[in-house]
This record gives C-alpha cells, sequence and structure tokens, in this order.
C-alpha cells in the first residue's frame, strides 16, 4: 500500500452517503492528491478507499449506495473568489487585493501599472512628492492604463492643510475614481469635498459615487468619522464656496464619507500596532451598527491591512470577514518599487523583529511614530534622540554645544545654520506660511531645523546614497520578516526575482489552496504536506 499521508482521525464522521464513479477519477498517491488540491478550478470528494485509505475522486456521483464511503467535498476555489463581489465591481478589479501606497512614489508607477494590468488595485505613493510630480505620475498612468484599477494616496497634513487641499483640487481635476485616505485622526473638509463632489442620482433614485475613498484607519473614533455622512456644517461650508451643488450636498448625508474602510493593524509607516485578530472584528461590529443605523443602499466594506504578507495571513483575513485584503512592505522589496537596490537587499534579509517605532517627520511636533527598518541603520535611534532634545529645549541655542556638535556631525553632517538656510528656500517654493510661523517662535524653528534630517532620511534610502546609509528611513513592518521566512528557499527568496505580481498571485492562490487544506482538517483529515503551508514553484503552474 502507498503511503499518502492522508488519513483520518480517530474521530472522523460517520456517513451514509457513498460515492460511486470510476477508477481513473480517484487521485490516491501524494503526488495524485497533490495536484488535486492545487487545481483550485475543480471540486473533489473525499473518499475512503478499500485499498489506500483516504482518497481524492473527481466527478462521479453521491449516492446512498456506491462504490466508496464519502464525507466530504472539497469545493473548486478561484483566487477571484475571495473577498467582496462589491469590491471588484466598484474597483474594477479582478481580485479584492490592494497594494496600498508607500510615500514618496515608492508605490510607483511601474507598480501601480503592473498590477492593474493583471486586474489587481494598486494605490500610488504621492505622499511626500511635490504636486507636479503627482500630477506626472497621474498622466503616465492615465496614458498607460485604460479601463484598469489604479488609484492615488492622500495623506492627512495637519501642518500643510494648503497641500492636503492642492492634492485634493489636482485629483478632481485629473478625474481619479480612487482615493486611498491614510493618517487621518480628524474628518477634514478635503476628503468630503472630494467624495460629495463626484456624487450624483440616475432616475431610479439609486446614488452614484464616482468618487471613492478607501481610508486607513486604525482607532474607532476615526472609523466611525469616516463611517458615517459627512457633517452638515462641511457640506454647508462647500455649498457656499461653490465646491458643490446643492443636490450633492443633500447626498452626502446619505451614504458614509469612506464607502470602503481598511482596518491596519501592525503595519510600516504610520500605525499603533494594534494586533488584527482584535481590531477587525471590532472595526466590523462599528461598521454592522452605522449600517444599520443609516440604512446606506451600499454597504460599508471593511477590509484587512498590517501583517498581510503570507498565505496564511491572507486566508485568516478573509475567514475573519475581510472584504479585501492591502499589502504593503512586501511591495517595498519588489523590482518595481520606486526605491534603491540597497533598500531592497536589506528588505530581503529582514526578520520579523528587525522593525522599531520612531517619530514621524509630518508629524513630529505631534508624538506620532512610524514603524521602520532597524536592521543596517541607526536612523530608528538617531529620529527619537532629536525627538527628545525637542521636548527638552524651547529652541537650538538651549542645546548644550557638545550635544549640538554632536548631531551636526554624525546626524546632520553639517552645521544647522546651514540646515536652517536649506530649510527657508525649500518652504518658500512649498509652504511660506511655515517659515513666517517659525520666525519669531524658536520652538517651531527647531522642529522644522529636525524635520530636515527625518525628511531627507527617506529620500536618501530611495536614492540608496551609500554615505548616508546609516541614516537610512526605511518603511517597514514585521510583514516583511514573515514574507522573507515564507519565500525562503523558492525563487522569491531572492530580491532579484521579485515582482509584485508575482507576489500578489502567490498570496492569493496559496491562501485558497490553504482553505482547501483547512476543508480537509474540519472533514477530521490530516494532509501532511510542506509542513501545511503552500509551496511557491517557479512555474506559474503546478
Amino acid at each position: 500500500m502507498i503511503n499518502n499521508s492522508l488519513c483520518l482521525k480517530t474521530n472522523s464522521i460517520e456517513t451514509s452517503l457513498r460515492w460511486k464513479g470510476s477508477d481513473e477519477q480517484i487521485a490516491t498517491n501524494r503526488m495524485q492528491i497533490e495536484r488535486c488540491l492545487h487545481d483550485l478550478n475543480t471540486s473533489f470528494h473525499v473518499i475512503k478507499h478499500r485499498d489506500y485509505g483516504i482518497a481524492l475522486a473527481s466527478g462521479g456521483e453521491v449516492l446512498p449506495t456506491g462504490d466508496y464511503p464519502c464525507s466530504g467535498l472539497i469545493p473548486a476555489l478561484k483566487p477571484e473568489w475571495l473577498g467582496s463581489d462589491e469590491f471588484k465591481k466598484d474597483h474594477n478589479t479582478n481580485y479584492a487585493y490592494q497594494a496600498g501606497a508607500m510615500a514618496n512614489g515608492i508605490s510607483s508607477v511601474d507598480l501601480v501599472t503592473a498590477l492593474a494590468r493583471k486586474g489587481y488595485l494598486a494605490c500610488f505613493g504621492a505622499a511626500g512628492l511635490p504636486l507636479a510630480r503627482v500630477e506626472e505620475a497621474i498622466v503616465k498612468l492615465q496614458a498607460n492604463l485604460t479601463n484598469a484599477p489604479y488609484a492615488f494616496n492622500l495623506i492627512h497634513s495637519p501642518s500643510e492643510p494648503q497641500l492636503e487641499r492642492e492634492c485634493v483640487e489636482l485629483y478632481l481635476k485629473y478625474g481619479i475614481k480612487t482615493l486611498e485616505a491614510s493618517a487621518f485622526m480628524n474628518l477634514t473638509p478635503n476628503l468630503v469635498y472630494y467624495r460629495a463632489a463626484g456624487l450624483s442620482q440616475n432616475s431610479d433614485g439609486q446614488i452614484i459615487a464616482k468618487n471613492h475613498i478607501i481610508a486607513k484607519i486604525s482607532r474607532r473614533e476615526v472609523a466611525e468619522l469616516l463611517m458615517k455622512p459627512a457633517p452638515e456644517k462641511m457640506l454647508r461650508d462647500l455649498v457656499m464656496q461653490g465646491k458643490i451643488t446643492e443636490e450633492q450636498a443633500a447626498l452626502a448625508c446619505k451614504v458614509p464619507v469612506a464607502g470602503d474602510i481598511t482596518v491596519e493593524a501592525d503595519s510600516a509607516g504610520h500605525t499603533d500596532n494594534r494586533p488584527l485578530v482584535c481590531l477587525l472584528p471590532f472595526i466590523q461590529e462599528i461598521r454592522d451598527r452605522i449600517q444599520s443605523e443609516y440604512q446606506y443602499q451600499k454597504n460599508i466594506r471593511v477590509g484587512a491591512a498590517g501583517g498581510i504578507s503570507t498565505p496564511n495571513a491572507v486566508l485568516a483575513a478573509f475567514m475573519m470577514g475581510a472584504d479585501y485584503v492591502v499589502t504593503g512592505s512586501v511591495n517595498q522589496a519588489c523590482l518595481e518599487s520606486g526605491t534603491s537596490e540597497t533598500v531592497k537587499a536589506s528588505l530581503a534579509q529582514a526578520d520579523i523583529a528587525d522593525v522599531a517605532m520612531t517619530p514621524a517627520g509630518d508629524m513630529f511636533e505631534m508624538g506620532v511614530k512610524v514603524q521602520v527598518l532597524k536592521r543596517g541603520t541607526l536612523y530608528a535611534m538617531r529620529a527619537q534622540k532629536l525627538y527628545d532634545m525637542y521636548r527638552e529645549y524651547n529652541s537650538i541655542d538651549e542645546i548644550p554645544a557638545v550635544e549640538r556638535q554632536k548631531i551636526e556631525k554624525e546626524f546632520f553632517q553639517k552645521d544647522l545654520d546651514s540646515v536652517w538656510n536649506e530649510t527657508v528656500a525649500y518652504f518658500e517654493k512649498r509652504d511660506p506660511n511655515q517659515i513666517n510661523r517659525a520666525i519669531n517662535n524658536p520652538k517651531k524653528k527647531m522642529a522644522l531645523i529636525f524635520k530636515w534630517y527625518l525628511g531627507k532620511s527617506s529620500r536618501w534610502a530611495s536614492a540608496g546614497m551609500q554615505e548616508r546609509k546609516p541614516d537610512y528611513q526605511v518603511w517597514c513592518g514585521p510583514a516583511m520578516g514573515a514574507f522573507n521566512e515564507w519565500t525562503r528557499g523558492s525563487y522569491l527568496e531572492k530580491p532579484e526575482n521579485r515582482h509584485v505580481v508575482d507576489v500578489a498571485y502567490h498570496l492569493m492562490r496559496g491562501a485558497a489552496y490553504l482553505f482547501r487544506l483547512r476543508l480537509l482538517n474540519m472533514l477530521s483529515v490530516n494532509y501532511a504536506t510542506h509542513h501545511g503551508t503552500y509551496k511557491i514553484i517557479n512555474s506559474i503552474t503546478i
């Protein structure tokens, strides 16, 4: 008898049903059974073979009388079937999968284009880029992609509200249909403007939302603001400013600000390090309550992000009821991302524990933190040192001479007066109000000088400047380490082989495959294969 590593548990379910068919339809040995499980387009019955024990049978019939006892069915399950059909319909995708935005164009035009052409939604990383660069990306994507899904990022900019407003106006000008809102702590008029400006009503009374918002959140209070209709005062102000019509304001009272809510758990960049298994069900309950209260024509969808980097994580998210999944860190390590080869090589070596929380450059004064890679860089420690000095002193002049000389030599590699001159030149073009507020506010001036280092550090990393490698700021979550461990020994282990489409394909296909293994477990069947995980193969089909 061939040992096929498939066996009944002692507590197997007794059944009176029997399968009837030909022996050619039965998979009995390990290789045959493995092929069956990977054939996601075909359903299989689990039977007990008189000679081989547990086997899988395709086709045939299940009757009260037949050739072999049948304990259950392993249905066909294509990766396209996972998640919300409404998500796929609204965003014109083949999969309930999104590649989230990574700032400074790390989620590049090439990355978005590659995924869009295969039916995956991806978001261009507009945060941190000048509007001219964002506009250039819009023009390129609209020229390259016809009827394909893509989105653009809008990051909350509490210290630069003008930049946030100009970004929204740019998206409306070019007819960008999907916006990923990130790092918002409150609802802003800019977000409401984008949503309301795309609302209309057809002859059947159905509300048509041309502009979709996918909002990344990790806090209850923010989730509730985005799930509810826009505040009437904001809508009235927008009407008075001529931004939206009276009809659009009325329709905005009947839809949520964001139709998709991404629950962001322990992710790269801005994160509260929340565990997904706690946060996702919590936000889903809030969604259900608000949906019941407002009776929206379309249900709010809730997706999962943070730690999504293996098929097991993808499956876990879908089994918890996520409507879609969002990946981040793993895409940064792919060939199409807009960061340097040096960073990609470092990411490919990262372990789960090789990350740290450190002050965020865009929300430095507020004490907001981001999660970054700590392996091979001193950035996390140095950024924290600058924030501690900001908290302790009221101006640059109060910093002891020894401390100032140390950070000038090791962190900035130039004197702070030169840094201030560069900062002034930068903001005179970007936002002169920043300099005006700092002239008579030494604390504000110190913050802008320190933010020079925090802002430059991510650009040094993206550019691959070897002389500044100790100062690289690389946004990264523990998902990167989990991905590296999962891909070890496969062609995806090497950074030069990592493509965003391959990664998305294996994550979604692997989740579907693992679901079939879990169904076998539920039928009281143990199947030992690749330590219970999905094996990455070199070819696209097994």
